[in-house]
């Protein structure tokens, strides 16, 4: 059976690669498509598959700044061509699973959200402060989602990677789906035997959904360490509203990422996430979890169990989470056994039992 895998681009490694990388290991001899592909940005196991890249790869400045190339993402996914393959499977937060697929060949699509910025988040993204920007882009945003509508019936098989997703593929594409959770490698974290440091830590894009600016906010008011990795457009502007307790780590590697959750008092988690692969990579290395209670986090984290739940995305209800966790005790061996629930060998298992099943009715007689 000849697999395509369709992916929206490849710049970094965030939840939706660890997906990707999955993918590429139960499906080795797939081919790879996405709009974008920068080389050496996403693990060896996805860079060493056949990848096949659209015309945004030519354009000036794609590599950094492709965003703006979103007009014609959709224009660019429907140019794949993807004759002569059996099985279609899109990785899709954006695009993606609008690719064209020819009968008879199969597509199912493992959704990482519908696009958040045509749907339901457009002021998280273009804010009313930023009122010239959010008029320009409008009339474009319209015609995005009426597009994302009508392509979802390209696709035969939905997946949602949490209940919370599966809600808003079925409210706005009208569609149903199976929910199998993303992988989480949970051999790459330890539990530290011998105990914790006193930093707090945030393991983020610098999106504007994230909210890392509450937490800036409440460690401001705390006057506690807090440790922030990663990168994004948000960079500048959050370091400029930072005070001296709080640390700006970068990017790090992987192994380096491990180090610091392993010692961290909790990990801080301030947006609303479709998932969240970080609260789960948290509580695999032992440390509790203090999370907005919105979005996936509410099938990963227990409230008084693997961290605490705060139901307001202010400053002053972070601050109260905060004090409530320093009163409580945490069992890293719970907290640990609680991630494996998430483990990469079970996403793989349920993944593969999930196309089988799909192909197979399919060959029975379609």
């Amino acid at each position: 059976m000849r697999i395509a895998i369709v992916h929206d681009w490849l710049t970094g490694t965030r939840g939706g690669e660890r997906i990707l990388e999955a993918l590429c290991e139960v499906f080795p001899s797939a081919t790879l498509f996405c709009l974008l592909h920068v080389p050496g940005s996403v693990s060896r196991r996805i860079e060493a598959m056949p990848i096949r890249t659209s015309f945004i790869q030519r354009l000036p400045f794609a590599k950094r700044g492709y965003r703006y190339y979103l007009p014609l993402f959709p224009r660019a996914v429907e140019r794949f061509d993807l004759c002569g393959f059996d099985l279609v499977i899109s990785v899709s937060h954006c695009v993606a699973k609008g690719a064209i697929v020819p009968r008879p060949a199969i597509s199912v699509c493992i959704c990482l959200t519908p696009m958040r910025y045509v749907w339901d988040m457009r002021g998280d993204y273009f804010p009313p402060s930023r009122p010239l920007r959010r008029l320009a882009v409008t009339p474009f945003l319209w015609r995005l989602k009426r597009w994302d509508r009508q392509t979802a019936g390209r696709v035969d098989h939905y997946v949602a990677i949490s209940r919370f997703v599966a809600s808003r593929i079925e409210r706005f594409y009208g569609r149903e789906s199976t929910v199998i959770y993303p992988p989480v490698d949970i051999s790459r974290f330890k539990v530290e035997p011998a105990g914790v440091s006193d930093y707090y830590l945030i393991v983020s894009a610098f999106a504007p959904y994230k909210r890392i600016d509450i937490a800036i906010e409440a460690f401001r008011r705390l006057g506690r360490r807090l440790v922030i990795v990663g990168k994004g457009q948000q960079e500048g502007e959050l370091k400029r509203m930072a005070p001296r307790n709080v640390e700006f780590a970068g990017p790090l590697r992987d192994d380096e990422v491990a180090q610091l959750f392993s010692r961290c008092k909790a990990v801080v988690f301030c947006g609303v996430e479709d998932f969240g692969i970080v609260p789960v990579e948290a509580m695999a290395s032992g440390r509790p979890v203090i999370a907005y209670a919105g979005g996936g986090v509410l099938e990963s984290v227990e409230d008084g169990k693997t961290g605490v739940l705060f139901h307001s995305q202010t400053p002053q209800a972070l601050v109260e989470a905060i004090e409530r966790a320093d009163k409580m005790s945490f069992d890293p061996a719970l907290l640990r056994k609680r991630a494996e629930r998430f483990d990469t060998s079970i996403f793989k298992r349920r993944i593969s039992e999930f196309i089988a099943e799909k192909t197979s009715s399919v060959s029975a007689g379609r």
